[in-house]
């Protein structure tokens, strides 16, 4: 990133707020958002620039970067399905308490929160969330679009899916597989693998129903 990058995001309500106390506690400077709608209470005092699908967001773009702010998981994934049919610019945000092993691997649009850590050889994809606190322990594989929820903790060679959401303070025992679309429920702790399009809830972790909504 060179000194005149602006990072732009997209989205602009909660999980915004977290990513962009990440971003300027580090001193980059944030050109503005794109949302569907202006945001009346407006924070961080950020300029909107309407819909990031319009079609003359090229040139306030040209040169600089773009983040999803994005929490669902799904529309996480359209927004950068998007950003990479446009080419736009992506990067990464790491939050500077983050302590992220040199020998794990992080892709873009990817997000790292506060206090979070990310042991060695971990395999981190892109569009995903490793929110505050969480702990992603060595050689674990996390999906595009995935979100590892706050204090959330999985053991040695976990795998997780795309699109999953492993929830506040779940506990995934190591080498535990978690299929595409899964959840996993606050507090759960997983002993067994997951199938994909199952949400599953207590401890030890079981199938409460399937996931329709993916």
């Amino acid at each position: 990133m060179t000194q005149q990058n602006k990072i732009f995001i997209i989205g602009y309500s909660g999980h915004a707020y977290v990513v962009l106390d990440s971003i300027l506690e580090q001193g980059l400077h944030v050109g503005g958002y794109f949302a569907k709608d202006y945001n009346v209470e407006d924070p961080y005092n950020l300029e909107f620039f309407g819909d990031e699908r319009a079609d003359d967001v090229s040139h306030v773009l040209d040169g600089n970067l773009i983040f999803p702010c994005i929490g669902d998981n799904a529309i996480r994934a359209k927004v950068v399905s998007f950003i990479k049919s446009k080419n736009f610019n992506q990067l990464s945000v790491l939050d500077k308490t983050a302590l992220v092993s040199s020998k794990a691997t992080i892709g873009l649009s990817t997000f790292v929160g506060k206090n979070a850590v990310i042991n060695s050889l971990a395999k981190i994809g892109e569009g995903v969330i490793i929110n505050t606190g969480a702990v992603i322990e060595h050689e674990c594989i996390i999906g595009d679009f995935s979100h590892v929820a706050p204090n959330a903790t999985l053991a040695g060679n976990v795998s997780l899916g795309s699109k999953v959401f492993f929830g506040v303070g779940a506990v995934a025992k190591q080498g535990i597989s978690i299929g595409d679309n899964s959840i996993v429920g606050a507090g759960s702790v997983v002993i067994s693998d997951i199938p994909a399009n199952e949400v599953w809830v207590g401890n030890p972790a079981r199938k409460i129903k399937t996931n329709f909504f993916q």
